[in-house]
């Protein structure tokens, strides 16, 4: 029974290899539109049958498309893998063509085992510019008469090859603004200005642009010539009718120079325009100066040229306003044969951008997958380039291997460097393409190879720290002082300096600014030495690159700029009529305090209010505390004096320790004191008690409000205020304590054992 089983294992494994089939088909891949040739599509397998027959040779096959394509094949890999690649015989384009081909791909053996599967291969979008059509492609000259009202111009048009139904709009614009002109959104161009012709407004040259939804543009030139008027018809002056020319002369090449001239304005061709009536694609013609140039391609081996190398063409000479007057003339183009074909690129001009620290051995650019040479057989069809050269070229860059057109980096792009910098870091390699069979045509390919500088050193500023001071009483916007960053890499990017921490005081969140372009710190307002005598602030310098930080240490020099505050700064006296001299009023005192000034720097005096000098302070100098004396007694019964209520301003000045000199140059300052003094008369009434008479005082005390008592219910509501504050701040740290220390618990808690 075991022998069987086995026998029926054997046999099931022989048959699985009987089929030849294809691995990894069928599938579905994808390819972009516009690929170039060889493209890769899909990688596949063969299995091979049991027998092991080879597969036949050019086998596997793309037997049949849907839809019919040329536009791809089958590629060997080794052994039995191959691949799917893209022709480049047509094009693949997501707008116009399909986007989905069905490739029937075919394989058989030796013994004629065959296997047939399907590739779907779709073709993806791939976003392209806007286009400009006909030839407003190639650029466009435009005319207005002159002294025409400002307004319409031209209508540019350009279509979006993703837009196959025209209906998403493109956005126009002038690329280089101008005064006289200018472009609306759908591409209207208009003037803004009238033009006159004599004043020197001939021409203007515009650049029109076009872009599309996804940010793609494209532009075009756009030649505004102002047109003279006149009334004259033109004559030819040239007298050459028959012209002959190689063939395969450069687009642009001038082949014919026709000139005439207006008898209105002798002497000048500048106000004639010329035409080639005669259709034609080989040549155009300036319409300002009569020069005919080559526009298309002259092949004498091809087309009609090769039967009839003539080409007549009439030649319109006209006026250039509308309806002005015109000639005509004849001339006849004859085309000579040349050795052609030379191995060309699809561009002449290259620009790479190369990092500064890129290793020697990069290669930068590879000649080979741009050029080519239209020749059908060696070795009219190989080519090779020549050594490089040009200007800064030497050390720098190389051909590896010689002839093979790849570009490569042997020498150091440090943008730094004293002699990449006088090369501006911009460096010129000029190579030809050459054929390598006779007679050795030649094509130059300019490579414009710039330095991409990379950021290597860090920003700093020439001092790790800065300490400046500046005196308390300078006012706002004085200069404190100045810091500077910079850093090595070039090229040097522009610096801003901020503050980012540090200058803050009680009634402003910076007392400091600093200039964001040249670092210089200034003040916003006055510094206080009392409040905040050192200020640290962090200065950030900052470029397109980088961010660096410094310390800035600002001391606040001391001045006298603190008043003298004395306590009670104002008070109410009453005192009886016959008060004796030198008594110290109700032993009252002041004590006063100065910020920047010591006890011993106090002088006191009586301003205004001390009629008759009956009052005086002593000490009235060198002391903090001084007391209220009376000087003289009081006299209203022989009329000197009349007020019984005085109020005495009292000036307490810090200047007492200085000398007379130093006085008059020293900054001083004075604080005021007001006290409100009631003289009581005598009693009317006197009990003689005993033969000996004497007067007995009746003081009557009396709640009177005095104004300089403000402070009292101030000072008790401001109390109250901060107590209640303190209070609840206890309670909220009270609750944070115990949110805190509360859900630590809960946690340990739930901590397995």
């Amino acid at each position: 029974m075991q022998g069987a089983v086995f026998l029926l294992v054997l046999l099931g494994a022989i048959s699985g290899r009987e089929a030849l089939h294809l691995i990894h088909l069928p599938a579905t891949s994808s390819v972009a539109e516009n690929s170039p040739p060889e493209t890769p599509v899909h990688k596949f397998s063969v299995n091979l049958s049991a027998s092991l027959s080879p597969v036949t040779a050019g086998l596997p096959l793309i037997i049949n498309t849907s839809p019919l394509t040329d536009a791809f094949k089958v590629n060997a890999l080794s052994g039995l893998d191959f691949e799917v690649v893209t022709t480049g015989k047509e094009e693949l384009d997501f707008e116009t063509g399909p986007n989905i081909f069905d490739l029937q791909i075919y394989v058989k053996d030796g013994v004629g085992v065959t296997d047939l599967q399907i590739l779907t291969v779709q073709v993806t979008d791939v976003n392209e510019p806007p286009q400009f059509q006909g030839n407003l492609a190639k650029g466009l000259d435009l005319y207005i008469v002159e002294g025409a009202n400002p307004g319409f111009i031209y209508q540019v048009e350009a279509f979006d090859p993703e837009d196959t139904s025209r209906n998403i709009p493109l956005s126009y614009f002038l690329i280089v603004p101008s005064v006289n002109f200018g472009m609306s959104a759908n591409g209207t161009l208009f003037s803004t200005k009238e033009f006159d012709f004599e004043a020197g407004h001939k021409s203007f040259h515009l650049v029109a642009g076009v872009r599309d939804r996804q940010g793609l543009e494209a532009s075009t030139a756009l030649r505004v010539n102002i047109v003279n008027v006149n009334d004259e018809a033109p004559r030819f002056t040239s007298s050459a009718r028959v012209y002959t020319i190689p063939e395969e002369l450069a687009s642009g090449t001038i082949v014919a120079n026709i000139t005439a001239e207006d008898p209105d304005d002798k002497g000048s061709t500048g106000f004639l325009l010329y035409s080639i009536t005669t259709a034609n694609s080989y040549f155009m013609i300036n319409q300002w100066t009569g020069t005919i140039q080559v526009a298309h391609r002259l092949d004498r081996d091809a087309g009609h040229l090769r039967q009839n190398p003539t080409i007549s063409l009439e030649v319109l000479v006209k006026d250039r306003p509308s309806g002005g007057q015109e000639n005509r003339m004849q001339i006849t183009f004859i085309v000579e044969d040349i050795n052609d074909n030379p191995a060309t690129c699809t561009r002449s001009t290259f620009s790479v951008m190369v990092p500064e620290r890129a290793a020697k051995g990069t290669l930068l650019l590879d000649l080979n997958k741009f050029c080519f040479d239209d020749d059908s057989k060696a070795p009219n069809n190989q080519f090779n380039f020549t050594t490089p050269s040009g200007v800064g070229s030497g050390g720098r860059f190389s051909q590896d291997p010689a002839g093979s057109g790849k570009i490569v980096l042997i020498g150091d792009l440090d943008y730094e460097n004293s002699s990449n910098l006088a090369a501006g870091n911009k460096y010129t390699v000029i190579i030809q393409v050459q054929d390598v069979a006779l007679p050795y045509y030649k094509n130059n390919i300019y490579i414009y190879i710039l330095t991409k500088p990379e950021n290597e050193f860090p920003l700093v500023f020439d001092r790790p720290s800065y300490v400046f001071e500046v005196s308390e009483l300078r006012p706002a916007r004085t200069r404190v002082g100045q810091v500077h960053a910079s850093d090595k890499d070039f090229p040097q990017s522009r610096v801003v300096y901020s503050i980012s921490t540090g200058g803050a005081s009680l009634q402003y969140p910076n007392i400091f600014w600093i200039n964001p372009q040249t670092g210089e710190l200034q003040l916003v307002t006055r510094a206080d030495y009392e409040t905040t005598p050192v200020y640290i602030l962090r200065i950030q310098a900052t470029n397109s690159e980088d961010t660096s930080t410094v310390t800035v240490t600002v001391n606040v020099l001391e001045e006298n700029d603190e008043k003298p505050v004395c306590t009670p700064d104002s008070y109410f006296l009453a005192i009886p009529v016959d008060l004796q001299v030198g008594t110290n009023i109700q032993n009252f005192k002041l004590t006063c305090t100065d910020l920047d000034s010591s006890p011993q720097s106090f002088r006191y005096s009586i301003g205004s209010g001390n009629v008759n000098g009956h009052f005086t302070f002593s000490p009235n100098a060198g002391s903090n505390i001084t007391s209220l004396f009376l000087m003289t007694r009081f006299d209203y019964a022989s009329g000197l004096d009349k007020i019984w209520n005085y109020k005495l301003l009292v000036y307490v000045t810090d200047d007492n320790l200085l000398s007379g000199r130093k006085k008059a140059q020293a900054h001083v300052e004075t604080g005021t004191v007001t006290l409100s003094i009631s003289v009581i008369p005598h009693p009317t009434t006197a009990v003689t008690t005993t033969p000996r008479p004497k007067i007995i005082y009746q003081v009557l005390r009396k709640n009177i409000y005095s104004p300089s008592a403000w402070y009292v219910p101030f000072v008790l509501t401001l109390g109250s205020i901060l107590l209640l504050g303190l209070l609840v701040s206890l309670l909220v740290l009270l609750a944070k304590t115990i949110h805190r220390r509360c859900p630590r618990k809960t946690e340990k808690l739930k901590k397995p054992p």
